[in-house]
């Protein structure tokens, strides 16, 4: 069966057990499986549970037996997979990898991709949809005084239809996001203003939004972006791995619309949080004065990002002092050296307010500065991977030091 680039299914696991345990039919499972079985990559990176629902690890798998490990979604899994491969794996220099990857992964990975931090010929990403993320300790929290549940009843968390679900043995319970980000509850911050839900960025774009009819909750609707995607999707059709159905049209119109309506919900967060920053750059940083003061220079803002990107950081290259810090405030001297490399590249992920011990909302910053740049140069990090980067490259040991 001949596969294109912009070519859309209804597809579903022909494996029973893959198909119980994966989401929607188990297609993503399928085809890591089938990747790892043809020798086609060397290891598959994905997200397991690890204590409970609400904590995820990465796992490098490279058994296909193992594979099932990582089907089915983590709602609380709020790492960025970009930075496992990049540090951890050396960029799939000296191996092939697929990754399963939510829309700021795959723009990560682009991001680091351009760096030639992580090689894109060794790189297979298939991405899955995503409405957003929930941080862990407040959503547990969220569960037990809002929905009036123990955290450790609930199997199964979802956003579906404007609402989040949370799924017990009795039944379900469901509250409007909206609601709940109104007093502070539901996904990350930087989740409400994310404007990618579908990743058409990676090789496979997959997801249940747009799935109707008699497949409803039984398969995943495919969206293939590349040619790399449509070769290895042809492939495990070929094999008789997964069953295909053309998606009924109006689901493919429902899937738009779900779409959209996630991008305008963003858009008007991003209007909100970008308030008072009209003007250039370190105006942005004015008006964050305040919270910059908190700073401490603990270095977890750097340590977390998946796109600080020098071997040797420039904030050490004389010491680790010789940017105010310690007794004296950091803010703005670290933060503004940090933004100069690394601000045309921010995907907003989030990793950097995830760990700031003195709760300065950096992301925020970043994504409002980052926003700036896009506005000026016309340049959508992580999605705008052929176009010329805005800014110079930083020294023989950054981009250069492929």
């Amino acid at each position: 069966m001949a596969v294109n680039v912009n070519d859309m299914f209804y597809a579903y696991s022909a494996n029973d057990a893959i198909k119980e345990k994966g989401e929607y039919g188990g297609a993503v499972t399928t085809i890591m499986k089938y990747l790892l079985e043809e020798g086609i990559v060397d290891a598959v990176v994905a997200v397991e549970e690890s204590w409970d629902l609400y904590d995820a690890k990465p796992i490098l798998i490279t058994d296909p037996k193992d594979i099932i490990k990582s089907a089915g979604s983590l709602h609380c899994g709020t790492l960025n997979l970009a930075k496992f491969v990049s540090k951890y794996l050396d960029g799939a220099r000296d191996m092939k990898i697929a990754v399963t990857v939510k829309p700021c992964d795959a723009m990560t990975l682009k991001e680091l991709m351009r760096k030639r931090k992580v090689i894109e010929e060794n790189v297979i990403m298939i991405g899955v949809n995503c409405g957003g993320t929930m941080p862990p300790i407040p959503t547990m929290k969220m569960i037990r005084d809002v929905y009036e549940l123990d955290p450790k009843d609930v199997i199964k968390e979802e956003i579906s239809k404007g609402k989040l679900i949370m799924e017990t043995a009795d039944g379900e319970k469901a509250i409007k996001i909206d609601d709940l980000e109104e007093d502070g509850m539901g996904r990350r911050e930087n989740c409400q203003r994310c404007t990618m839900n579908i990743p058409t960025n990676a090789d496979l774009a997959l997801g249940n939004w747009g799935v109707i009819g008699p497949l409803t909750g039984k398969a995943t609707f495919v969206e293939v972006c590349s040619e790399k995607g449509a070769d290895i999707l042809e492939k495990v059709i070929d094999a008789g791995l997964i069953a295909t159905e053309a998606p009924i049209e109006k689901g493919v119109e429902i899937r738009a619309n779900i779409d959209n309506i996630m991008v305008n919900q963003a858009m008007k967060q991003r209007e909100k949080d970008f308030a008072g920053t009209s003007g250039d750059i370190l105006d942005v940083f004015a008006e964050y004065k305040e919270e910059f003061s908190k700073c401490m220079k603990c270095y977890g803002c750097r340590e977390s990002c998946p796109l600080c990107y020098c071997d040797d950081c420039c904030l050490e290259t004389e010491g680790p002092e010789w940017v105010p810090g310690g007794y004296t405030p950091a803010a703005p001297f670290f933060h503004l050296t940090r933004m100069v490399h690394m601000v045309d590249a921010c995907t907003n992920c989030g990793q950097c307010s995830e760990v700031c011990p003195s709760e300065i909302p950096v992301a925020k910053v970043w994504a409002t500065v980052n926003q700036k740049v896009r506005d000026i140069f016309g340049y959508y990090s992580g999605v705008d991977n052929d176009e010329p980067l805005p800014f110079t490259e930083f020294g023989p040991k950054s981009y250069r030091q492929y």
